[in-house]
């Protein structure tokens, strides 16, 4: 649980964040949320920025959030997002009534408020595509795509589910996708596939390195929309050579505010091919646990 004063502490830390980029943060739009999962978080609960290069604004994630709680209802409860009768708002009740789960996050932006649950499997315990496909509020597109997710070995590497509430798509996660899939041909063909951007070559260096692997779908089409990988690393502020950033980012990722030892910094690069083209993510953790401190930067002291 957090008092009032970590709250406001927290508070000022994502808008110095903001400031960096000469970004507004609304108090309106992030206090009501850091107060409604305030009871719900653990010590040192995990939390993060994101911004990426093909948008403005800056979003930030809270996780660490029990198993058994509900982050979309409690945001409904909240008032923080209204309820719809889409399939969207029933997929996080699907998932938690059917699989075993680690625990759960929740995203906002600093401007627009509440969009995204993210829910976490056990990592000892991945999950199968083949499985979640059942669900009966899973996009079609799941599906739909099940041949390309087992054909290239993904099936029971599922990590994490992220659901986008304004935006009615959906994140699938894997973790420890193949070497093979990441190596630049298959990129290449993946990419031609799902009538996605030919990739850069910083985008063929960063899926080599990538331990995480991503798609986006929706309800409206069969097609994957998006595909991503990601990449832990500790320079946040040395993009990929090549990849023109706005100077404000690079100023974003050296001086934004955390809370661990700068031993310890961490973050994750993410790169994204779309329809149009290719994009950039970078994740910086603002907050991280202990046990996830010891497995990213075991050396550090």
């Amino acid at each position: 649980m957090a008092g009032t004063a970590e709250l406001e502490a927290l508070y000022s830390d994502i808008e110095k964040a903001a400031g960096l980029l000469d970004e507004p943060c609304s108090r309106d739009a992030v206090w009501p949320i850091l107060t409604a999962y305030a009871d719900a978080l653990p010590p040192h609960a995990q939390m993060a920025y994101r911004v990426a290069t093909n948008s403005a604004g800056l979003d930030f994630r809270i996780a660490s959030l029990a198993p058994d709680l509900h982050p979309y209802a409690l945001a409904l409860a909240n008032g923080l997002t209204e309820k719809t009768d889409h399939p969207v708002g029933d997929l996080l009740s699907d998932i938690q009534d059917r699989f075993p789960l680690d625990y759960h996050g929740v995203d906002f932006g600093v401007v627009d408020g509440f969009k995204k649950t993210w829910t976490f499997f056990p990592l000892n315990n991945l999950q199968k595509v083949t499985e979640l496909a059942d669900l009966p509020s899973m996009p079609r597109s799941l599906s739909e795509n099940l041949e390309f997710f087992t054909r290239n070995g993904l099936d029971g590497k599922t990590s994490l589910i992220g659901i986008d509430y304004p935006s009615r798509t959906l994140n699938i996660y894997f973790l420890g996708s193949p070497p093979e899939m990441r190596e630049p041909d298959a990129v290449r063909s993946m990419m031609r596939e799902h009538g996605l951007a030919e990739p850069s070559e910083q985008m063929l260096t960063l899926a080599q390195q990538a331990t995480g692997y991503y798609t986006t779908l929706s309800w409206d089409s069969s097609k994957i929309e998006r595909i991503t990988f990601a990449v832990v690393v500790r320079d946040l502020d040395a993009f990929p050579a090549g990849v023109e950033v706005d100077p404000k980012i690079e100023k974003f990722a050296k001086d934004v505010p955390y809370t661990y030892g700068p031993a310890t910094r961490k973050g994750i690069y993410g790169v994204t091919a779309a329809p149009r083209g290719e994009y950039y993510k970078l994740q910086s953790w603002y907050q991280m646990p202990p046990q996830m401190v010891q497995m990213l930067a075991p050396d550090a002291g």
